[in-house]
Order: C-alpha cells, then structure tokens, then sequence
C-alpha cells in the first residue's frame, strides 16, 4: 500500500527544521519526501531508493532539474528511521539515521515552503517543525 501524506499550508522559513520519524515498509522499494511550494514546484525532492541503492534529491519547477545522487543509503526496508531537513538560505541539509548530512542547492531560491508532501513506502509516526 502506498503511503501518501500532504501539507498544504505549512509555514517553513529559513533557518526552520524539519523532523520527521516514520517507518519504512517491509516491502518498499523506495519513498518520497518533498518540499516546496506545491506538487510541481519543489525545492527539494528527496528519493531514497533501495531497488538502485543510491538516494536521489533534485527540484521541479514544471520539469525536473539535473538529479544529485548518493549512495550513503544507511536505512532499509522494515526500518523506523528520522530524518531532519534544515532549511538554508542557500541550501537544504538533509541528516540521515546514522548522522550522515546530504547537501541539496536551494536551486529555486524561495525563502517559504509551505508545501510538505510524503510518498510511497514511509509511514510518517511524527514531525515537528523547528
């Protein structure tokens, strides 16, 4: 069953974190955590997935920008993990369960997200917005 949970309205400015804790199903091959202004404009779209053992962040604005990859996935299926996302005037830092921090440009270059949405194979038990 695919997850899906979505944040419209949410208030983010720089300088704001974001945690979220959640379990990964038994059976996902990946997920989805975006934020941004909406569905089609994302600041950051960050992918992990297992079935290619790398995470994959990028941005959207109409169409998909160039892909970063990493391939320090520390989590796995079945796993409860958290990750915190830190908003930056430049970029997005993305600190993964084992404290290993991924770096994502602030490609768009918006001060707000208020956009939070979660997809596939996660089930988020909290978040918080610092």
């Amino acid at each position: 069953a695919q997850e899906e949970f979505e944040i419209k309205n949410m208030d983010m400015k720089l300088g704001a974190t974001l945690k979220i804790k959640g379990k990964i199903a038994n059976d996902a091959v990946g997920f989805v955590i975006n934020l941004g202004q909406g569905a089609e404009k994302l600041n950051l779209h960050f992918n992990p997935r297992f079935n290619e053992s790398t995470i994959v962040c990028n941005s959207r604005d109409g169409s998909w920008g160039q892909e970063q990859r990493s391939n320090h996935l520390c989590f796995s299926p079945g796993s409860e993990v958290k990750f915190t996302v830190t908003f930056e005037n430049k970029q997005f830092k993305v600190t993964l369960p084992d404290g290993h921090v991924l770096t994502f440009p602030n490609r768009l270059g918006h001060s707000h997200l208020s956009y939070l949405g979660v997809k596939g194979g996660f089930k988020i038990s909290s978040f918080k917005l610092d």
